[in-house]
Parts: C-alpha cells; sequence; structure tokens
C-alpha cells in the first residue's frame, strides 16, 4: 500500500468533515491529513497517494486556501504520484457550476501525475460543472447542503473505486 496524504481545504467545515471521514475509512492517521493553509511542498513529497480535497465557491471558484495551494501544486514534482479528489459543492443554488473546484484542481494535476477515482455523474441533478471529464465527475462530488444523505454511500463507492489503484 502506498502512504496517503489527504489536503484538504474547507472554509465552512464540511469538507473538513469529508477529509476526516474518508481518512478514517482508510486508516490515515491525523498526522497525514494536512488543512491547505498550513501545507507546504515538501509535505506533498511524502506521498504516493495525494488526495486533494476542495470545497466550490461564489460561482464555481477554488476554496479560499485553495487559491494559493494550487500554485504549490503546480510547481510541485508530482511524477509517480496518484492523486484522488474531492469536494463539495451546491447542486441547488449553484447548479451550473456544482464541484467545479475538482475541475480546476484536475486541470492542475492532470498532466503532472495519475488521476484517480472518476465517478458517474449518475444520481447527481446538476446543469453543469468543471469537474466533469469525458461524461464523469473528475473525483468524487458531494452536496453537503442538499444531499448530506448520500454522502456516506457515495464515500465508500468512491473508496471501493480507489481502492485497487492505492494497494487495497
Amino acid at each position: 500500500m502506498c502512504k496517503i496524504g489527504i489536503f484538504y481545504g474547507s472554509s465552512g467545515g464540511n469538507t473538513e468533515g469529508v477529509a476526516k471521514n474518508i481518512a478514517k475509512k482508510l486508516g490515515v492517521g491525523a498526522g497525514d491529513i494536512y488543512d491547505v493553509c498550513k501545507a507546504r511542498a515538501s509535505d506533498l513529497s511524502a506521498y504516493g497517494v495525494l488526495l486533494f480535497g476542495s470545497s466550490t465557491w461564489g460561482v464555481g471558484d477554488l476554496q479560499d486556501d485553495w487559491e494559493g495551494f494550487i500554485k504549490t501544486v503546480a510547481s510541485a514534482d508530482l511524477s509517480g504520484k496518484k492523486i484522488a479528489l474531492f469536494g463539495c459543492g451546491d447542486s441547488s443554488s449553484y447548479s451550473d457550476t456544482f464541484c467545479d473546484a475538482i475541475g480546476k484542481i484536475y486541470q492542475a494535476v492532470r498532466d503532472k501525475a495519475t488521476v484517480i477515482g472518476f465517478t458517474d455523474t449518475d444520481g447527481y441533478s446538476f446543469d453543469a460543472s468543471e469537474s466533469v471529464v469525458n461524461g464523469r465527475f473528475a473525483g468524487l462530488a458531494l452536496d453537503e447542503d442538499n444531499e448530506s444523505n448520500l454522502t456516506e454511500e457515495r464515500i465508500d463507492r468512491w473508496i471501493e473505486i480507489i481502492k485497487p489503484d492505492i494497494g487495497l
């Protein structure tokens, strides 16, 4: 199994809660979970698998702390690493930018590492999203505002998708 590092940005606490939930399910310890406002480029090098999570704010914007950290990620050597993405959005109020942050992070890493954990859009109600690549989400899309009752099931399904790629 590759060593897993989880890096998240969360303004309201939803993405932080999801990051910790994923960590628990994967057996990732607290020392391997980073709030991106405190993370450094050197933190990325310790892991073979990186899980990046961000909420989407405004009209499709990255979470504030990710605005700076995305530059760190874009300039880091991520060769040989596997990256899985997750994020929170609001499919009701922001149906045309649902979970766009996943797509923005995907654009920054897609040519630098192997991105894993694509998920189907079936069962979601939204109009558009930058996170949809070739008809699938480029990671785990969650809506804690309107569909929190589906979060556990979606996380569990996503973990089953990434397990073979991370040696679990």
